[in-house]
């Protein structure tokens, strides 16, 4: 995917997964309210199914996030694409507030397997054209897209955040350590 082709350009990134969450399980459909996004209109939010976006940890400067659906700048300083695009979980249902998953670029790189089965529909046609580069796979997976985009915190890697301790972690000033 573009976003694994950029964490192998740069280093060190994070590679982000948006997910809702109730009870531990994953909805299907599009749960995932995020702003400033391309397919928006106005002020509305767009609603996504999983979002991937890249943090990159900037020592000494604020973060940036990359979002390549975004129509914030690219790169976005991080309290910038809180504060527009994720806005607050406050006014939303407890149950739907949102979590993400964070994994070290060099981590990402070694385990991250796509197929691209996620991208066809029931009857195994493509939703939208494929991108023209090979499937992502490691030695030990063809495709382990779930594990990357669940927010269970016994699964996959990296590590899961709510909103509010993502943005207390990665925010300005930076309260913790980014060793994930």
């Amino acid at each position: 995917n573009c976003y694994w082709r950029m964490v192998l350009r740069s280093k060190p990134w994070f590679w982000l997964s948006l997910e809702d969450h109730k009870s531990g399980k994953k909805y299907l459909g599009e749960t995932i309210p995020i702003w400033k996004q391309k397919l928006g209109h106005g002020d509305e939010p767009v609603f996504w199914d999983y979002h991937v976006i890249l943090l990159r940890v900037v020592n000494g400067n604020q973060n940036l996030i990359y979002d390549l659906d975004t129509i914030l700048p690219f790169p976005c300083p991080f309290d910038t694409y809180v504060k527009e695009a994720f806005k607050s979980d406050s006014n939303i249902h407890p149950e739907f507030r949102r979590k993400l998953r964070v994994i070290q670029g060099d981590l990402y790189l070694k385990t991250f397997a796509s197929d691209r089965s996620h991208m066809k529909n029931s009857n195994g046609k493509w939703r939208k054209p494929p991108p023209p580069y090979p499937c992502i796979e490691t030695a030990d997976s063809k495709m382990n897209l779930d594990d990357f985009i669940s927010m269970n915190a016994e699964v996959g890697w990296g590590t899961v955040y709510t909103l509010p301790d993502f943005v207390q972690c990665f925010g300005q000033p930076s309260s913790c350590k980014h060793s994930h």
